[in-house]
């Protein structure tokens, strides 16, 4: 059994204390009982003026501290957050519309520290959230290891030998900003009647699980949250939903590893067929999600793959097949597919938009198929000259962003997946005594809980801004 993690630091509230300064007086108050009665009467008059007076002020500063503490009002159609969150280290980002007055502060979650809480609407467009590091952290997870029936055996390293829980004693921290602590039943809340669809690769299916996780831990009765189709296997390529049934919400995967089609090609010398990638043909799955609430789409690992990085015979626009074509040059015509359909299909005023960035891999010696490991890992890195480049395919990326209509938000977790070569399945990613020689490690995924839970917790705070007004509307 996994020894229990520490818990939360009992909160300490500080409690405002002092004397009215006319109670410093006594003297000065014992001498109106000396005054003509007409004296007396006027200073009670100007005494009662001033508790009036200042009984207004207090009322107007609850009034203000109690709007202070809801969700700002947002407006979809103003692409809220790339005001909110500035020009990242990596890359460009479209420019923003002409932004409203800065909201009131909020203070919805809680933050850690001095610094300027992330909902600060005048000061936070100067924070870069996705410019951090990892901070130690004492406390409990949002859901305990091998707690969780959404997380997939292959991502419950606790559960599957690994002896130590450093992994989950790190939390990530902006360098200029606070986030707030994310609320599970606030974003129970938050979803409440609507549906928040996870597209990609099995690297969205590691934070589909890890946000399932989460927001089941946080319903009150667990018997109504449930798998819609009873799967317990999460595995396979298809369509998977949650249902938190209390608050009539979906939380939902579509395995989508490429966004585009893959296909079947017939061969005109042999007259057979071979597998091909559609890069002009969007997934037969958009079909299933395009009036979906909120969106989370990625794309990545599956363009590094043999068969793509070499790109001999594989990719297909039309009829016609690419002898060769390269990986980057598919990439960006796949995701101009993609771009065009969601600015075809994807109503703003309903639906908001994000794409995860790339998720560093950590294979020392060889990669996932040539004897790659990290199962030796037990610390992040913290000198960012050890991180690797940023990918090409995410500058791609951000070329194809600045040419689409509709608001998409990026949700850049490529800095900081990079420095956590510590927190994979690697050698832990299945039940028994250890992995078996002839068998892979596994230095991709993540670890739950771990890394992909606090790629929620990013979601979380730029939802409160973009998505929470949606939910008021809905």
């Amino acid at each position: 059994m996994a020894p229990p993690l520490p818990g939360l630091s009992p909160r300490v509230q500080a409690r405002p204390t002092g004397v009215h300064h006319l109670m410093e007086h006594p003297k000065a108050l014992a001498g109106v009982h000396r005054l003509p009665r007409a004296r007396v009467v006027s200073s009670l008059v100007v005494l009662l003026s001033f508790v009036l007076v200042a009984a207004f002020f207090a009322s107007r500063h609850l009034h203000f501290a109690i709007r202070a503490s809801l969700p700002a009002p947002a407006d979809v159609h103003s692409s809220i957050l790339p005001r909110l969150f500035a020009r990242h280290a990596f890359g460009r980002v479209p420019a923003p519309a002409p932004a409203p007055d800065p909201a009131p502060k909020s203070a919805v979650g809680s933050a850690d520290g001095g610094s300027v809480s992330l909902l600060d609407g005048g000061e936070v467009s100067a924070c870069d959230i996705f410019d951090g590091e990892w901070v130690s952290n004492d406390r409990v997870p949002w859901y305990r290891p091998g707690s969780c029936p959404f997380a997939e055996e292959a991502f419950d390293c606790a559960g599957n030998g690994r002896p130590d829980f450093g992994y989950m004693k790190f939390r990530w921290k902006p360098r200029r900003c606070n986030l707030p602590r994310m609320d599970g039943k606030g974003f129970l809340e938050m979803l409440k009647g609507k549906r928040l669809v996870f597209v990609g690769d099995s690297l969205n299916r590691n934070m589909w699980e890890s946000l399932a996780c989460i927001l089941r831990e946080s319903a009150t009765n667990k018997s109504q949250v449930f798998e819609i189709s009873g799967r317990q296997d999460f595995r396979t390529e298809g369509f998977y939903s949650i249902k938190y049934a209390d608050y009539n919400c979906t939380v939902e995967f579509m395995q989508t590893p490429f966004l585009v089609q893959e296909w079947e090609a017939v061969s005109y010398a042999t007259g057979g067929r071979k597998e091909t990638l559609r890069v002009d043909l969007m997934h037969d799955l958009s079909t299933k999600y395009r009036d979906a609430d909120i969106l989370v789409f990625n794309t990545g690992h599956w363009w590094t793959h043999p068969r793509t990085s070499e790109g001999k015979d594989f990719y297909q626009e039309g009829e016609h097949v690419y002898s060769q074509l390269s990986a980057e040059d598919a990439y960006s015509k796949a995701l101009r597919t993609w771009a065009k359909w969601v600015d075809a299909n994807v109503d703003p005023n309903r639906t908001v938009v994000f794409f995860r960035g790339y998720s560093s891999s950590h294979y020392s010696g060889g990669q996932w198929n040539s004897g790659g490991n990290c199962d030796g890992e037990m610390l992040p890195i913290t000198d960012d000259a050890h991180l690797e480049d940023y990918p090409e395919i995410m500058n791609i990326f951000e070329t194809v962003l600045e040419g689409m209509k509709t608001p998409v938000h990026y949700l850049n977790i490529t800095k900081m997946a990079g420095y956590r070569k510590d927190a994979h399945p690697s050698a832990f990613r299945m039940r028994g005594k250890g992995l078996p020689p002839d068998e892979a490690q596994d230095c991709s995924h993540w670890c739950l809980p771990g890394v992909p839970d606090y790629w929620n917790e990013l979601l979380y705070a730029m939802l409160l801004r973009d998505a929470y007004p949606l939910r008021q509307s809905g």
